[in-house]
């Protein structure tokens, strides 16, 4: 599901930050799109309100592209100020929620989540999605643990921009193409690495336009099916929604492109994009996590894998 609405009069408040339990979380006049460029919303807009424009630069992450905030504590839903705000049009149920403003030339999106406890054996209503391992076992660390929740994807609410590059059909397991809704599950710190490596090549002189997301997020079903004999592992990042295998496609021919401008596409192209990552890492330590290099076979072209998994790891050369 998805709520958008049209504000026809300034009657609401644009966005802004409320600390909750100690966590940051997005309010909103109405879950859809708030129309800001007309003469009766200026003087409500985010630009003509200098502190609500430093709220929000606060919830767009180290990039400053981030247009999501992910919400698991249904009880965050129920606090006064949330209530308030979004009135009669919140949802106890899983949505998506999109406030536009055009004369900031973006648009930020609250996601609720439904709770990983509504998962029902291996499903999550129709979908299927397998067993976390901590379901099985006690979990390796905290990072190891059940997730959160689930982010509720339909056909209506897919193309949702989660960042500047990213939407949220780019993280979906590439499995159950007809079934809908599809669950997914995915972190803000991952989405805004991945913005922060694309301005690093920036910086070095290579635009990025498109970066394609070879695989994001992977049910433990789907993770399942690679696992052993050199595969995927089975305790993945895929799975926790904070890792993504990832190249630069600006022709959009489906492979890696040409990074170092050597006239071949390599590996040696997949180490250009760890090499952006090792500097943002060093740059913003809070994202560290994995990276690795992957060379081409006759399945894929070379790619590099970026997780947020919270402690250095390497691989490949």
């Amino acid at each position: 599901m998805q709520k958008i609405f049209d504000r026809a009069r300034p009657t609401g408040r644009a966005l802004g930050v409320l600390v909750l339990a100690g966590a940051a979380v997005v309010a909103a006049a109405r879950p859809g799109v708030v129309n800001a460029s007309t003469p009766e919303h200026r003087t409500d807009t985010l630009a003509r309100d200098s502190s609500r424009v430093s709220a929000l630069d606060s919830l767009l992450g180290f990039s400053r592209k981030l247009r999501v905030k992910l919400v698991a504590d249904p009880a965050v839903l129920q606090s006064a100020p949330i209530s308030e705000l979004f009135g009669e049009h919140l949802n106890a149920e899983p949505d998506v929620y999109t406030l536009r403003d055009s004369s900031l030339n973006r648009s930020f999106a609250l996601i609720t989540l439904l709770p990983f406890t509504e998962k029902k054996g291996s499903t999550v209503g129709t979908y299927r999605v397998g067993s976390w391992p901590a379901e099985r076992r006690k979990p390796l660390s905290a990072a190891y643990g059940n997730p959160a929740g689930f982010i509720r994807v339909t056909r209506e609410n897919q193309n949702t921009l989660v960042s500047e590059h990213f939407r949220l059909r780019d993280f979906l397991t590439k499995d159950q193409q007809n079934v809908w809704p599809k669950y997914l599950v995915l972190r803000e710190p991952l989405i805004d690495k991945l913005e922060l490596v694309i301005d690093e090549l920036a910086r070095i002189g290579i635009v990025v336009k498109r970066m394609t997301v070879m695989s994001g997020f992977r049910t433990p079903q789907y993770n399942d099916r690679g696992v052993g004999g050199g595969g995927r592992a089975s305790n993945s990042r895929h799975q926790y929604g904070d890792a993504a295998d990832v190249f630069v496609d600006n022709d959009g021919n489906g492979r890696m492109d040409d990074l170092n401008r050597d006239g071949r596409i390599d590996h040696r192209d997949a180490q250009v994009i760890l090499d952006a990552a090792e500097r943002v890492e060093h740059a913003h330590p809070a994202l560290v996590g994995g990276g690795g290099l992957y060379r081409a076979t006759k399945a894929h072209g070379p790619f590099a894998h970026i997780d947020v998994r919270g402690s250095r790891a390497r691989w490949g050369s």
